[in-house]
């Protein structure tokens, strides 16, 4: 049994300890996280853990933190009736090997955890999905959910978004760190649009990546950071996956009032985030759930997603290779390597402990 702990203050200060998880009472479920994946999106988490609250979803101390991730895990005790050993269940846990959750709103096998201290945070992340009933699931699939289901759905609501919004009125679609997991979603679903929309898809990235986010299809221009001066000046709509204040400042100065909106998403880049340098706005993808949510109905929301989730990892099996982590040391340099930016993007990882 494991948990790895985050220095809050300094994130290359980290520990992977033992952890005795505490005994459940009624009504509560105990569970062996045995398979979680590992993206940029959870350094994101770390980063803007105090400002949005993602070390209040598994607290540990105003010092320390665990970070949350999206994966699977097994009933290993049940003192709820609605559930019993075996059950896999789909959600957002700990960086641990288990965790005691409080079922509530149960539906279906479904539910929505009910620990106090979780009651007024964001349901998006509280929501839990039994694969039994769940008819996106199917195990050979599994990895493929833990690393892009979450992500997705933020390029999802992200597409939506500009679509909702004209797209800004911009000709470009700027977006930083293409490379990344929920750009490529983004870019994806953007390139659907473009027959009938007349908007370009452009792709910062770094140099080593230019090939690799080239390949996938999807941007109509890919350029290297220090070649932002080749991008045209129409009026432009930034989304930031890398939070890399310098690449924002000259992103800024260069397109000056030929910059619509800057859309604020990621912050993986987070040694050159600095508070107050840029001007933006970030995205919070649970409030575009909620909107569309009541606005389409949840039937047709998930629906939707659906959909457009069921065409993405068809393509995305054609780019991406899955890499798993089966010890605590492979853990440790696996954080170190993400915490760094040292990851090829063609590789998905799935921590399996």
């Amino acid at each position: 049994m494991y948990q790895l702990i985050v220095n809050r203050k300094n994130f290359h200060d980290f520990t992977i300890s033992a952890h005795t998880p505490s005994a459940i009472g009624n009504g509560q479920l105990l569970l062996k996280i045995n398979q979680f994946a590992f993206t940029a999106n959870n350094i994101t988490y770390a980063v803007a853990g105090d400002t949005v609250g993602y070390w209040k979803f598994f607290p540990v101390s105003n010092d320390e933190g665990i970070i949350p991730v999206w994966g699977f895990a097994d009933v290993v005790e049940s003192k709820s009736d609605a559930f019993t050993a075996g059950e896999r269940i789909y959600g957002y846990y700990p960086m641990a090997s288990h965790i005691v959750l409080e079922p509530i709103k149960i539906k279906n096998g479904n539910f929505t955890d009910g620990s106090a201290h979780r009651i007024e945070l964001p349901q998006i992340y509280n929501r839990y999905l039994n694969t039994k009933t769940d008819s996106s699931y199917s195990p050979e699939g599994e990895a493929f959910q833990s690393i892009f289901r979450p992500l997705f759905t933020t390029s999802f609501l992200l597409d939506d978004f500009f679509f909702d919004n004209n797209f800004f009125d911009a000709k470009n679609i700027i977006l930083t760190s293409a490379s990344s997991k929920t750009a490529i979603g983004m870019a994806f679903l953007l390139a659907k649009r473009k027959a009938s929309q007349n908007i370009k898809i452009i792709g910062l990235t770094s140099k080593s990546n230019v090939t690799f986010v080239t390949d996938l299809g999807f941007y109509d221009q890919v350029i290297s950071y220090d070649n932002i001066a080749s991008i045209s000046t129409e009026k432009s709509a930034i989304v930031d996956f890398a939070g890399n204040n310098e690449t924002q400042e000259t992103l800024q100065n260069y397109l000056g009032d030929a910059l619509s909106y800057n859309c604020l998403v990621g912050m993986t880049d987070w040694k050159h985030k600095k508070i107050g340098k840029i001007k933006g706005i970030f995205f919070f993808a649970p409030t575009q759930a909620v909107k569309r949510t009541t606005e389409w109905g949840p039937q047709v929301f998930q629906q939707k997603l659906a959909e457009a989730w069921l065409g993405f990892t068809k393509n995305a099996q054609n780019w991406v290779a899955i890499k798993e982590t089966t010890n605590t040391e492979d853990l440790g340099a696996l954080y170190l390597a993400m915490l760094n930016g040292k990851v090829d993007p063609s590789i998905g990882h799935i921590v399996n402990i």
